[in-house]
């Protein structure tokens, strides 16, 4: 755990922010906003942490989770039926009403998106999802939607243990643990 990086401080005390990005937002940052969100209610922190999901392009914007990834979601036990795909803004940094305390990418080329979308954005708050991979660190998680059943599993079971991971550094940041 002392490996991976420290979570960035909350920019509202009391609350925290967590953005989840794909690409188009119906595998990899869907599965992993599912999870992370039980992982924090789990914790009982969901009261002060909100998770979002986004992909950078915009061709799924309003479609269901891949049923793939549903399906393996719904057989663990998780709800993966209310999710509707949106895209990432270059607001999410910055908006003063609700800003996102940490964005976080699936693949170095969600990241370059984003970096791109606000050039300004704190690299402290930006970062790879796969930073936090306690097994792997910096871990890029692969796009599973071109495969088979047996990669959307292998991108679980990465979301899963990153999650607990991330989860574990919310219960401990000052100002959130009850």
């Amino acid at each position: 755990m002392s490996d991976s990086p420290a979570l960035p401080r909350p920019l509202t005390p009391g609350r925290y922010r967590i953005a989840l990005v794909c690409l188009g937002n119906i595998c990899r940052s869907p599965m992993a906003d599912v999870v992370l969100a039980e992982r924090v209610a789990a914790r009982g922190l969901d009261d002060a942490v909100s998770v979002v999901s986004a992909g950078t392009g915009s061709w799924h914007v309003g479609e269901p989770m891949d049923r793939r990834a549903a399906r393996l979601l719904t057989a663990r036990g998780y709800d993966a039926s209310r999710h509707r795909a949106q895209q990432a803004t270059a607001s999410w940094l910055v908006d003063d009403d609700a800003p996102i305390d940490l964005v976080l990418a699936m693949d170095d080329a969600n990241l370059r998106d984003l970096q791109d979308l606000n050039p300004t954005a704190p690299p402290e708050r930006l970062r790879l999802f796969g930073d936090f991979d306690p097994e792997v660190p910096g871990a890029v998680v692969p796009d599973p939607w071109s495969g088979g059943p047996e990669q959307f599993e292998h991108v679980l079971a990465m979301i899963e243990r990153t999650c607990d991971a991330i989860a574990e550094r919310l219960e401990r940041l000052p100002r959130l643990a009850g």
